[in-house]
């Protein structure tokens, strides 16, 4: 079965107002060029560094106006939709950064809570912490679609090949990346991780990204990707601004990836040996 999808590449300012009707003009478009499937980027409704900032704009599920309007685009559209994430207030002060899929009814098909949070320190004094705000998730998801099996992660999800292998094994032959990945990230690590994630699974990879300067002071990588199983770029965008990239997904090259280079039903149980040299001679 062959399939349009589409990802939408925005640059989310800390209005979720606004990218809202960002968002809905760039689905619009994405539909218009005739894409089932449409995915945003991580931190659709807003892309706020200030924490304080953030929760000011913040709405549990049932009141979260980016919700809201995807429900109300996928029935209209009669679409796919999938909010690569957005922030959600949760009952216990932490916030939630959450995918959502709604089908072609506007109803909620599921939605993905991040795994992995971004607690790193780089280069130039650059540091994040995630978990000092977020709830990580701890359950991964399989979206049975009538196109395809679609597998669900969030950016610095990207990292953990284990995610990635667990969904390929169990049926995935799409996997979804939308990331907000920093400039600084992004320019040493961005491609070469979905395109391995990708060819060591045999998988379609799609990653709708956030790109440029946003209003918080904060640069992402841009360069939205549609990625085949046998790691070829079918569709990408620049580093900086909106963008609709589109690519025609024929799940059936999932399979013919997987006689090609059977590696999912290969793979074998091991055990580790750790050996300690010993000086003048070998370990016992």
């Amino acid at each position: 079965m062959t399939f349009k999808a589409a990802a939408i590449q925005m640059c989310s300012g800390v209005d979720p107002e606004k990218n809202a009707t960002d968002m809905a003009r760039l689905v619009r478009e994405a539909a218009g060029h005739g894409a089932v499937y449409i995915q945003t980027p991580e931190m659709t409704g807003a892309i706020q560094k200030d924490r304080a900032g953030l929760r000011a704009v913040l709405k549990d599920e049932a009141n979260d106006l980016i919700v809201r309007k995807a429900a109300e685009l996928a029935g209209e559209l009669k679409i796919h939709l999938h909010v690569g994430s957005t922030a959600i207030a949760l009952d216990d002060g932490k916030i939630a950064n959450r995918g959502f899929l709604f089908g072609p009814d506007g109803a909620v098909i599921c939605t993905y809570d991040k795994i992995h949070m971004f607690d790193v320190d780089l280069d130039n004094g650059e540091s994040w912490r995630e978990s000092a705000v977020y709830r990580p998730g701890s359950q991964t998801r399989i979206a049975s679609l009538p196109f395809a099996e679609l597998g669900f992660t969030i950016c610095y999800d990207v990292r953990f090949p284990s995610l990635f292998r667990t969904q390929a094994v169990n049926g995935a032959q799409v996997i979804s990346v939308p990331a907000a990945f920093t400039r600084q990230t992004g320019e040493a690590h961005w491609e070469i991780l979905l395109r391995a994630r990708a060819i060591e699974n045999g998988v379609f990879v799609i990653a709708a990204a956030q790109a440029g300067v946003h209003e918080d002071g904060r640069e992402t990588f841009g360069h939205s990707m549609i990625i085949d199983p046998w790691g070829r770029i079918l569709a990408s965008a620049g580093g900086t601004g909106e963008a609709v990239i589109l690519a025609d997904i024929d799940v059936a090259a999932v399979q013919a990836a997987h006689q090609k280079i059977p590696n999912l039903r290969n793979a074998r149980e091991f055990s580790l040996d750790k050996v300690e040299a010993v000086a003048g001679g070998v370990a016992a």
